[in-house]
């Protein structure tokens, strides 16, 4: 054997998904992005994820369950929690105890939350107080185009829908930014201090109440417009769950139009392709599930993130309606923590080890490992679970790589991957890599995303 013929043999290297697929998969990828953008654009928050997933759940067949209801093979059923979590699974032919494919990812993202008395005048303006959801760069919210959407709870528990800004002929919403040339001191902060998080208040209005001055008229201004459009008064906010999002639309990004921008494709860029590979089985092998979960960002707590035991109800509960045992059914049972990792860039090079980082365009991510330093917070899958799902991916066709979220002492990141594992549930994460991950507009490959469709759709038939 020649040195070329031995460096083929034994070396490992990376290439793109251009490089090691053909004209007719870039094409499909393209294509698949399309429904992708169009889902990202309506579904900028985990309520409105989950109404729309609902609705694509319902037009391939997906029905509502109730819990305790008898199940056969062939079955197709969501499981709407609360609406901001989502459990789609489809019965499979196979008996339940050799286990359930599930894919798991989040439909929550990086934002502004309004606090329960947010709206207040100074200056000639009216504005919203907020309190930062999940890990964001402060700086980059200030001086950008802001959408508000959520629900308000009347006291008669009468829920009012909001959604502004997202239609051209919608206002929008901004915080205010000191110009640069006061700014000499702000410029000498920190970035991490310069934009404390009292400070990014939302200017809403700056029109007085039928043109007159005097105290609150501003205010005054402001809620009597919000009474007109929904019937809402100042102490509706109380129970209001009602979020700033980027008002910006997703875009292709580049020339070549290979990339796409958008804002929430962490973790969005896993949840439809986890959505789209459920909803195209229709006979399956093993009992699929896919769970759309909430509150990743700020640690999967509450009754609507992972958490929750509400998995372990529904998998004991299928359990029992097809005759098994749930504890045999968890332990046989495999899932993939749709997440996305970070990609590497070359703007930011001494952040990444390049060897171990993953690459834009070179599909996949299989995440073995999460976490923080000495991968403090984190779920290590197993050699055994990795290779055989290799295995699955390389017969599959699938383009995949591996990587970690930067340097060992760098930082470090978590995802649901630890929650579903410490149900004895084999876990590894798997997902796509992000450019700008947590900004109000991250960019992704769009032959990656479509890489992860197929991960998934392999990993449920394996």
């Amino acid at each position: 054997m020649n040195k070329q013929e031995l460096s083929k043999k034994l070396l490992y290297t990376k290439k793109s998904v251009y490089e090691k697929t053909d004209a007719k998969r870039i094409e499909a990828a393209f294509d698949y992005a399309k429904g992708y953008a169009a889902y990202l654009d309506a579904a900028k928050t985990e309520r409105e994820a989950v109404a729309v997933s609902i609705e694509m759940a319902q037009a391939k067949g997906f029905k509502p369950y109730t819990i305790g209801q008898p199940l056969q093979a062939g079955d197709k059923y969501y499981y709407n929690n609360r609406n901001k979590n989502l459990f789609l699974f489809v019965i499979g032919t196979e008996p339940i105890e050799h286990g359930i494919r599930i894919n798991a990812a989040h439909i929550d993202s990086p934002r502004l939350d309004l606090k329960p008395c947010p709206v207040y005048e100074d200056g000639g303006m009216s504005f919203f107080k907020t309190h930062y959801y999940g890990g964001i760069r402060k700086y980059q919210w200030v001086a950008t185009p802001l959408s508000l959407h959520g629900v308000i709870v009347r006291n008669d528990g009468t829920p009012v829908t909001v959604n502004i800004g997202e239609d051209d002929n919608d206002p929008v919403f901004y915080i205010n930014d000191l110009l640069p040339h006061l700014g000499h001191e702000t410029d000498k902060k920190p970035l991490g201090e310069a934009f404390p998080g009292e400070k990014l208040n939302i200017l809403i209005g700056s029109r007085p109440y039928d043109g007159e001055a005097g105290s609150e008229s501003i205010k005054l201004n402001t809620l009597a417009l919000l009474y007109d459009k929904y019937g809402i008064t100042e102490e509706d906010f109380l129970t209001a769950e009602l979020e700033l999002v980027p008002a910006f639309k997703t875009r292709d990004i580049g020339f070549d139009r290979a990339l796409i921008g958008a804002y929430g494709h962490d973790d969005r860029v896993c949840a439809y392709p986890a959505l789209t590979a459920i909803l195209a089985e229709n006979a399956p092998r093993s009992t699929l599930m896919c769970v759309l979960a909430d509150k990743e960002e700020t640690g999967s707590e509450g009754n609507t993130g992972m958490k929750s035991l509400l998995l372990l109800d529904l998998i004991n509960e299928i359990s029992l309606a097809l005759g098994g045992n749930p504890a045999t059914v968890r332990n046989n049972s495999k899932c993939l923590s749709a997440d996305v990792s970070c990609a590497y860039d070359p703007n930011f090079a001494d952040a990444f080890e390049k060897r171990n980082t993953p690459m834009l365009s070179c599909g996949v991510v299989l995440t073995k490992y999460t976490g923080a330093r000495g991968k403090s917070s984190t779920n290590d899958a197993r050699a055994e679970y990795v290779g055989w799902l290799r295995g699955v991916m390389d017969r599959a066709g699938v383009v995949w790589q591996t990587g970690e979220l930067g340097k060992v002492d760098g930082g470090g990141g978590g995802t649901v991957a630890k929650y579903i594992a410490n149900h004895n549930i084999e876990t590894v994460d798997l997902g796509v890599p992000v450019i700008s991950m947590h900004a109000p507009y991250e960019v992704v490959s769009k032959v990656d995303v479509y890489e992860a469709y197929l991960a998934f759709s392999a990993f449920s038939r394996a």
